[in-house]
């Protein structure tokens, strides 16, 4: 519509222009005008096919909606909202009073394109960190999250989305994180998990499904988990260090994840396996937003390994002589060091860089242990360029390699459920955007009520199945029951009217495909036999009216011997005649009267 009005507006002066010069001559003028408007119609329709013809056709109709009269209310909103937030991007990060985020946040708000809210359990502690860093407070906004509390996650959820004013979030910065080593017995928080896991993975799992509505009208969304190599167990750091990173079968969380249990996967307690077990969650749950969620909302969900920051407040629980010596350790002998600040501007890549928007990316960095490192590492303070240390600069980004753990999607899907239960997570559907196309709206709504009316009554039937949900078996007598409705209904009605109607259906519709009739690759399964069939009661309805079919039957009759022929004979004598009832003369003859006191048919052997 936008290229059909500027080229009508375009056209427009060219007619004003031509009828100064053709007034003498009207049907000339007539004439060039309507080759104008072909012209003009000609192009219109060229450009928009252009647009619909490609992959994402009418996608870019998603957002559309009819022209809104907006109140004196919602104008004030919009105004504030272009006051307080201007062109920059809404980004929120949780856990930035220190170590990681502190200096995440730093490098965001230097840009002058973020507006950051910063998620944190100490109010008082961000303020003073933000005074010291001399961050631009018009830019930064401290909220309040204790992520030892679904409770207070809610609650910065909402008073987030009243600060918004109705803009949309551009980044999840999923940072905070705790690491409790040396704890002898787990520590539990306000909702009864075990903290390192609530805090680490739950909290987070609840507050991205809160906030992932808001971030669907975003232009370019991202939500960011800050995993861990210790997640990994296809590393040295991940594989080669005990304990190991292993949710197993998730039986922790299937139990409820309650006090007293505190592992994910329901065995012992040990600080450092939370530690990574949450880690691994987290990239886990990073990959299945991804396959459930990217398409749909646009959002890119991805996790990162920023480096062993070996000199951060994550270590403020380990014991003093470790903080002193695991910095020089990694500095000089692994060369895997990685300081706060180049972290920092790791994490800030992820969210600021364009190549980030990628979803479903493990993100790592050149840098780490190299051969004949020493005099090298000495030189450059243990900096030294490889995967996964320090150095490298901002164009040694890379797709990292996850480990079969992290891509274990039947895992991946308990993951979801289990978390989904615990924390009392409500997600939003995962709608993809259909066609506007007008008729295609038409047809549904003719069809709808016709599909589901003949959807009812195919889902009438369960083969196979008994009322409860169980698999049926059939014992002779209902089989006689069965093949008696297929000679009368199939047979003596299907050869006759419903003869004429496949005459009539061939001559409308024509022949079937051969490759519709085609292609199984198994036989149909026959009836299995019920074992130790029980004998029909006195008050057991028609026998038809109770069976369920399992499969559809054969078309021959397979009768082994003279007890099931008579089973057969009179259970189609019952169908034939309604009333009809087998006479008390034992003769071998079959004799019928009818509203006579019900007499129970024998069974078969």
């Amino acid at each position: 519509f936008f290229f059909f009005f500027f080229f009508s507006a375009k056209n427009t002066k060219q007619q004003h222009h031509h009828t100064q010069l053709l007034t003498h001559n009207h049907s000339r003028y007539t004439a060039y005008t309507t080759h104008l408007h072909f012209t003009m119609i000609r192009k219109s329709i060229a450009l928009l096919a252009l647009v619909v013809a490609s992959a994402d056709a009418f996608k870019f109709m998603s957002n559309w909606q009819p022209p809104k009269i907006l109140t004196d209310e919602q104008k004030v909103k919009m105004a504030d909202m272009e006051e307080r937030f201007g062109d920059k991007k809404l980004v929120v990060i949780t856990g930035c009073s220190s170590g990681l985020g502190r200096q995440t946040v730093k490098n965001l708000l230097a840009t002058n394109k973020y507006h950051v809210v910063g998620a944190v359990r100490d109010v008082e502690k961000m303020e003073a960190v933000a005074e010291i860093e001399e961050f631009d407070m018009d830019n930064f906004q401290i909220m309040e999250c204790e992520l030892n509390s679904f409770e207070s996650v809610e609650k910065f959820c909402n008073e987030l989305e009243e600060y918004q004013l109705g803009k949309p979030i551009d980044r999840l910065l999923c940072n905070a994180g705790v690491y409790q080593p040396s704890l002898p017995y787990a520590k539990w928080s306000v909702d009864g998990h075990e903290q390192t896991m609530q805090i680490n993975f739950l909290s987070h799992f609840l507050m991205v499904s809160k906030l992932i509505d808001r971030m669907r009208d975003a232009p370019d969304p991202r939500v960011v988990m800050v995993g861990s190599v210790t997640g990994n167990d296809n590393t040295v750091g991940g594989g080669g260090v005990y304990p190991i990173a292993d949710l197993k079968n998730l039986d922790g969380f299937k139990a409820g994840f309650n006090n007293p249990v505190a592992m994910a996967d329901g065995y012992g307690f040990i600080g450092a396996k939370a530690y990574k077990d949450s880690k691994l969650s987290l990239m886990m749950m990073s990959n299945f937003l991804h396959a459930k969620y990217n398409k749909n909302t646009g959002i890119a969900f991805s996790s990162i390994y920023p480096g062993c920051i070996a000199e951060t407040p994550l270590f403020r629980e380990k014991r003093a002589w470790f903080r002193k010596y695991f910095p020089i350790f990694m500095k000089y002998i692994t060369g895997g060091y990685v300081g706060v600040e180049e972290a920092g501007q790791r994490l800030f890549q992820v969210a600021h860089d364009p190549r980030c928007s990628k979803s479903g990316v493990y993100w790592s960095w050149n840098g780490g242990p190299r051969e004949g490192r020493g005099a090298a590492a000495l030189e450059k303070s243990g900096q030294i360029s490889g995967g996964g240390g320090a150095g490298g600069g901002w164009d040694s980004i890379y797709e990292n390699d996850q480990s079969d753990k992290v891509n274990n999607l039947e895992l991946c899907v308990d993951l979801f459920k289990t978390a989904t239960d615990i924390t009392g997570a409500q997600w939003p559907d995962a709608k993809t955007f259909t066609s506007p196309c007008p008729t295609l709206t038409v047809i549904s709504t003719i069809s709808e009520n016709m599909i589901a009316r003949e959807e009812l009554k195919r889902m009438a039937e369960r083969p196979g199945f008994n009322s409860d949900g169980t698999p049926i078996k059939l014992g002779k007598r209902r089989k006689a029951a069965l093949i008696a409705d297929k000679v009368i209904v199939k047979g003596v009605l299907g050869n006759t009217v419903g003869r004429v109607g496949k005459v009539a259906g061939r001559l409308l519709l024509g022949k079937v495909p051969e490759t519709a009739t085609t292609g199984s690759f198994q036989e149909e399964k026959p009836l299995e036999e019920e074992q130790n069939a029980t004998p029909q009661s006195k008050e057991t309805s028609s026998p038809v009216a109770e069976i369920e079919i399992t499969q559809p039957p054969t078309k021959t009759i397979d009768i082994v011997n003279q007890g099931d022929k008579s089973a057969l004979e009179e259970e189609i004598f019952d169908q034939v005649f309604a009333n009809g009832k087998k006479s008390d003369h034992s003769s071998k003859e079959k004799e019928w009267k009818v509203d006579v006191e019900e007499k129970e048919l024998a069974t078969a052997s």
